[in-house]
């Protein structure tokens, strides 16, 4: 048997470490009674419309590949869907392409357009992905620290301060994983000219979207001047309960998605012929489940919010997406160490702010897509907690 000492494994990814919130829900899978508020998952099941959409889909022996950019119907159904939400028409045939959930549509634009050491300005906490992937197609990350102080909103002249010659794009995440927070628009409309005075592109993730509670979602292609050098990613996945069908779409100028869907075609074909038929039932049905969805979300939001600021432990008030960001500097403890003796000790799971950025130290994220009960009863364990520690 041949043995070699030489490492195979690129620099790329060697630089990478694993994903910091993996080893919380390794260790939650195998615990009795845990409480998890870990994972950015609805709890609710997809909506019953979509699922016999899906179901009829097999049954209609629609097994096979789609094209490359995704079925006709799913495409003119985003489109009319776009216009009717934001008032920006994207042409279904080439400025639209349906994905393997927002994470291909996220790897996809940056393998795109990226060359070794290009820069890429994303403000943090942020989802865990975005450095790591600016990272694997040969990108430099440079990461804009945000705080709870100003709502955790980036701002155009933090965003100006860090363009450099090598820039090439800024990367917004809005509503914000791990944050709960949102962009106003003339902040938006203050980023944008800074794209434009320096010729960048925009990739915008608004994967939460319909996510918001007492706010007006803005579209950041919807801009003046911004629809040209932006790609939208988006899906399904949080608003319809649709995580497990793993289909979500890019939308943007046609040389951009042209350049995409090459990538695309080589590596994944086609996103599933199910789900796609599953989510144009979404857009024709599914208001009234978003709706309801979101009313429940916003119950819980309220909930945890005021439970952790009962606590002592200061919690930002999100107004999107699922998660309650507290700062738990109150405890004495970091945030690895809380979350680590809290599910020791309480059966209760978090992630570490940290896993989500260095400006996430003092935080932790606690997911409200859970139940009212196990919100409340997650809370009297973090009460026995804090009695310990705090």
């Amino acid at each position: 048997m041949m043995t070699t000492t030489r490492n195979f494994i690129s620099d790329r990814v060697q630089s990478v470490p694993p994903s910091g919130i993996r080893k919380y829900f390794d260790i939650a899978a195998n615990m009795p009674d845990v409480i998890s508020l870990g994972i950015g998952e609805p709890d609710f099941t997809t909506p019953d419309s979509i699922l016999r959409a899906g179901v009829r889909s097999l049954q209609a022996g629609e097994t096979h590949y789609t094209g490359n950019s995704g079925t006709p119907e799913l495409r003119r159904a985003l489109s009319d869907y776009q216009r009717a939400l934001y008032g920006v028409e994207y042409d279904p045939d080439t400025e639209l392409l349906i994905t393997v959930g927002v994470s291909e549509a996220l790897y996809l634009a940056f393998t795109a357009v990226l060359n070794p050491g290009d820069e890429v300005i994303t403000p943090e906490p942020c989802y865990v992905a975005y450095a790591p992937e600016i990272i694997f197609a040969g990108g430099s990350p440079v990461l804009i620290p945000t705080h709870a102080a100003n709502g955790f909103q980036v701002t155009a002249a933090a965003i100006e301060a860090q363009v450099t010659p090598r820039t090439k794009a800024i990367l917004l995440g809005y509503p914000n994983n791990p944050t709960g927070a949102v962009m106003e628009r003339a902040e938006l409309e203050r980023i944008a000219q800074v794209a434009i005075a320096h010729d960048l592109l925009v990739i915008s993730d608004e994967i939460y979207d319909r996510l918001v509670y007492g706010f007006a979602h803005t579209q950041f292609a919807s801009i003046p001047g911004a629809r040209d050098r932006t790609i939208v990613l988006s899906g399904f996945s949080k608003s319809h309960a649709m995580t497990g069908w793993r289909v979500g779409y890019a939308a943007g100028p046609e040389t951009l998605l042209g350049a995409m869907r090459k990538v695309h075609q080589y590596t994944i074909m086609s996103a599933p012929t199910t789900a796609q038929a599953a989510a144009v039932e979404a857009i024709r049905s599914g208001e009234p489940d978003i709706a309801r969805m979101v009313e429940a979300y916003d119950r819980r939001r309220k909930l945890i919010v005021k439970g952790f600021n009962e606590l002592g432990l200061t919690c930002f008030e999100p107004r999107g997406a699922f998660y309650a960001f507290p700062n738990i500097t109150a405890s004495g403890l970091d945030e690895e160490t809380f979350c680590e003796l809290l599910i020791k000790e309480e059966q209760v799971a978090m992630v570490p702010g940290s896993a989500f950025g260095a400006s996430g130290r003092g935080h932790i994220r606690a997911s409200y897509a859970t139940s009212e009960a196990k919100i409340e009863e997650a809370l009297n364990r973090l009460h026995r907690f804090m009695q310990r520690h705090g």
